[in-house]
């Protein structure tokens, strides 16, 4: 019982909560974020997520074998293993990166916590304020170019790590250190699956539980930091005019399925290892809490830090960093130069990403295209859509809810079987809908506009 409490938190909570979610917030006004996500995640995350631990349970089959329920359905599962397919090309990137920002950490002096090396430009400066009086001046002739500033921890990430190249067709050479770390990261993932999810049980009992100490500790250093305050409240203070926009909505629903690992066929497949009559609405609620809560807390440890590289940098908090996927490998980074014994909390947090995870110089722009198109929104919210019509509405939700009732002993609140009915399709369709009429051409980094063939490739992806 508890080691399938434990494999789901280890599964569903990872880098969507500690790593995307903090982007997605920043991306979008902070606090006017959390207003359409709590609202998805009460009508359709956790209705979608209940819906296929449940089939799992029910059918004793994983992401294909539970549509047997509906054979006219099965395209579902198999639409499924497509999606999981391009996630794994997709996510294995970002372990790729924790390890080697991990190897990186075997030093006195953390590389990305100074200027002066090879990679750094002119305007690199670990002392913001001191820069900044001294170049004070009323005489225009001695005026400074403020924006030519940056800090060694973003330089680092786009100068160092990824080098990244001018635009999307100067792909450049391979990276050779990432792609020995891409090969460490494909060697720890089928070390971890080839025994078998039974056979790893017992190893989430540390991987799913010592993320949340490494960010405890984060975050209480991250409090006492100058700015800390200001980050915290553009965090939690909602931008009203931002939920005007239909890009925050978007980025809200397509969040929470992506969180809650909902429309990958695993959560039937873990739910297929319970006993017949475990109460998996019970293991539900309880994991969509630590789910959502994990995400939460994750926001907090983040914009701690950015909050104060915004008053070391005298600049607003929405422009002290890029945000778009990065974000996470600058201000956690920063965060951790600031920690005593800086080397050793830096080896365990990237070793704590490459858990929650458990080249080439222009794969940036080609990381993007999948982040944005194939290994999350439109196709997760289209297969969520299909699954709640085939159950709902194909199916039946009242013989779903007497199937549910013989497996579980009771009724369900009516809630679910609603959501099910109309709430998540109607949400699911919505966003499609909005994401279609309002789509805006693909930008990396607020400024690098993506030629029409590379937008192409991404429409591809998503079909």
């Amino acid at each position: 019982k508890l080691d399938f409490i434990l494999s789901c938190v280890g599964f569903a909570v990872g880098l969507g909560n500690v790593w995307r979610f903090p982007y997605l917030c920043y991306k979008n006004g902070g606090g006017a974020f959390l207003i359409p996500y709590l609202l998805f995640i009460i009508t359709s995350g956790i209705p979608v997520f209940f819906l296929e631990i449940s089939l799992g349970q029910y059918m004793k089959q994983g992401g294909i074998g539970i549509w047997n329920l509906c054979p006219l359905m099965k395209g579902i599962g198999f639409a499924s293993t497509v999606i999981v397919f391009f996630c794994n090309c997709y996510y294995i990137m970002v372990l790729t990166w924790a390890i080697y920002y991990l190897g990186r950490s075997f030093t006195t002096i953390l590389p990305w916590s100074t200027c002066g090396n090879a990679w750094n430009t002119a305007g690199c400066t670990t002392n913001f304020t001191a820069m900044l009086a001294g170049r004070t001046s009323t005489n225009s002739s001695n005026l400074f170019n403020y924006t030519t500033l940056s800090s060694p921890v973003i330089e680092f990430w786009e100068r160092e790590v990824l080098k990244i190249t001018p635009d999307i067709t100067d792909t450049g050479s391979i990276r050779w250190e990432l792609a020995l770390c891409l090969l460490v990261a494909w060697t720890i993932c089928y070390i971890c699956i080839c025994k078998g999810v039974r056979a790893t049980g017992k190893i989430v009992y540390v991987t799913a539980l010592f993320p949340y100490i490494v960010l405890l500790c984060l975050l209480i250093r991250g409090v006492m930091l100058p700015g800390a305050l200001e980050g915290i409240q553009f965090y939690i203070k909602p931008n009203w005019t931002k939920l005007q926009e239909a890009q925050v909505w978007i980025d809200a629903g397509t969040q929470v399925f992506f969180s809650y690992a909902i429309g990958l066929g695993a959560l039937s497949a873990l739910g297929s290892y319970n006993l017949y009559n475990n109460n998996c609405f019970k293991d539900t609620v309880i994991l969509a809490a630590v789910n959502s809560g994990t995400s939460f807390f994750a926001g907090f440890v983040i914009f701690t830090f950015l909050g104060f590289m915004a008053h070391e940098q005298k600049v607003p908090i929405d422009q002290v960093a890029e945000s778009g996927p990065g974000l996470a490998f600058i201000a956690y980074p920063k965060g951790v130069t600031l920690m005593p014994l800086s080397p050793l909390w830096s080896c365990l947090f990237f070793l704590m990403i490459l858990l929650l995870g458990l080249d080439s110089q222009g794969g940036m722009y080609v990381f993007q295209i999948f982040d944005y198109y194939s290994a999350s929104g439109m196709t997760l919210l289209w297969m969520s859509l299909w699954e709640c019509i085939t159950i709902a509405w194909i199916y039946g939700a009242d013989r779903y809810y007497q199937n549910l009732k013989d497996m579980i002993g009771y009724r369900p609140p009516a809630l679910f079987k609603y959501c099910w009915l109309f709430l998540t399709p109607a949400a699911t369709l919505g966003i499609f809908i909005f994401v279609l009429i309002s789509h805006k051409p693909l930008t990396y980094n607020r400024t690098y506009e993506y030629p029409w063939w590379g937008l192409l490739i991404g429409w591809c992806l998503a079909l």
